[in-house]
């Protein structure tokens, strides 16, 4: 993925609205969306398979009940698929966070009067149903579209192409950003610019999209000829806090199982800072680098935490807290974590902001809700 977020070439013409899809992109339902379905299959007697599941990222609901009601051969129509899946998930719903950096771009398009769309393979309802728990997202974009209101979903450009119709801009002047294969070909089928926000366990989008990214901290708008973010403060950007628990080990922070939601998001990825609570309920500032370990051949991320003003042979094996609060940089195409072994400057960096206001206070609020 290009960690320094350029677009692949020059922008012909100006941006000027927005399309988002919304699971995966904005919202972090994808976790849920793998225990919905676990739950799901074990009232059925059968196993998960989870390193089968990506390959309907983006489907459509049809689409996706017809495959998975084949590939776990259960004797059920599609309609009885939802009619018992679909409260499982509704239950989620309250529990599925804006990922990264969403919140941040949505108040920002709305502040400078960009208008932006929100269009999804999911129907209707349900989009309607999760973005109902996040305060504002409904009353500030411009359109809402599920698939239910077009003739095709994704991979078919026609959400778009409605979406861009019903905000009055030419389908050239639009930015899509999606998270899904299937999203990406359908803004190229529109004649949509695109930037993707894959899972990084997905395979490369660089030639399909026009930018790759690996969160949308790393979202750049005046690239693209929108009002620029004015929100870094100095050399760090502030963020909403992100939590995960695990085992502190060997000097790597384990997550949880990649179904429990637990852990981090998929779309953190790169140099962060905030705070880890350990067993004894002491609270360190830490610098936390997510990204690849030394092979790059593999799409596991590691985590690796290293204390601030303090050593970390006292910690092993520890269970521990983190709370993020501040991001730095993302990682560039090919750096690991091991490229990032003298990290003495970020450490610097993230002592120092961690003594502001703006992030001290997260020490004083219940480190992992």
């Amino acid at each position: 993925m290009n960690g320094c977020c350029e677009p692949r070439c020059a922008v012909a013409s100006r941006i000027q609205a927005v399309i988002f899809d919304l699971d995966g992109t904005l919202l972090d339902t994808e976790k849920f969306t793998r225990s919905t379905l676990k739950e799901f299959l074990e009232n059925h007697g059968k196993v998960l398979d989870s390193e089968n599941e990506d390959k309907r990222l983006g489907m459509g609901p049809q689409e996706s009940a017809i495959d998975v009601i084949k590939e776990y051969d259960l004797p059920l129509t599609p309609q009885q698929f939802f009619d018992e899946i679909i409260p499982i998930y509704k239950e989620k719903w309250p529990k599925a966070k804006p990922l990264p950096g969403a919140n941040r771009l949505i108040s920002h398009l709305h502040k400078h009067g960009v208008p932006f769309a929100l269009a999804s393979n999911s129907k209707t309802a349900g989009v309607e149903g999760k973005i109902s728990y996040h305060e504002g997202w409904k009353e500030q974009f411009s359109v809402i579209l599920g698939s239910d209101q077009v003739k095709s979903g994704k991979p078919s450009p026609d959400l778009f192409l409605e979406a861009a119709k019903r905000m009055g801009v030419d389908a050239a002047h639009c930015l899509v950003i999606e998270d899904s294969l299937v999203g990406v070909r359908a803004a190229n089928a529109a004649g949509m610019k695109v930037v993707a926000v894959p899972p990084h366990s997905e395979a490369d989008y660089a030639s399909f999209a026009d930018s790759v990214l690996h969160s949308l901290l790393e979202f750049q708008p005046e690239l693209w000829d929108l009002p620029p973010f004015e929100d870094w403060v100095g050399s760090t950007l502030p963020i909403e806090p992100i939590y995960a628990s695990g085992l502190f080990s060997n000097g790597f922070f384990c997550e949880a199982e990649d179904d429990e939601p637990s852990g981090f998001p998929d779309q953190v990825w790169g140099l962060y800072f905030g705070w880890a609570k350990l067993n004894t309920h002491e609270v360190f500032k830490v610098l936390v680098g997510v990204g690849r370990g030394h092979c790059t051949c593999t799409a596991k991320r590691k985590i690796k935490p290293w204390i601030i003003d303090d050593g970390e042979d006292h910690i092993a094996d520890q269970h521990m807290q983190l709370s993020l609060v501040g991001f730095i940089r993302g990682l560039n195409n090919n750096e690991t974590l091991m490229d990032l072994e003298v990290v003495e400057e970020e450490k610097s960096i993230a002592s120092a902001s961690l003594d502001l206001p703006m992030f001290l206070h997260h020490t004083r609020a219940p480190l992992f809700p």
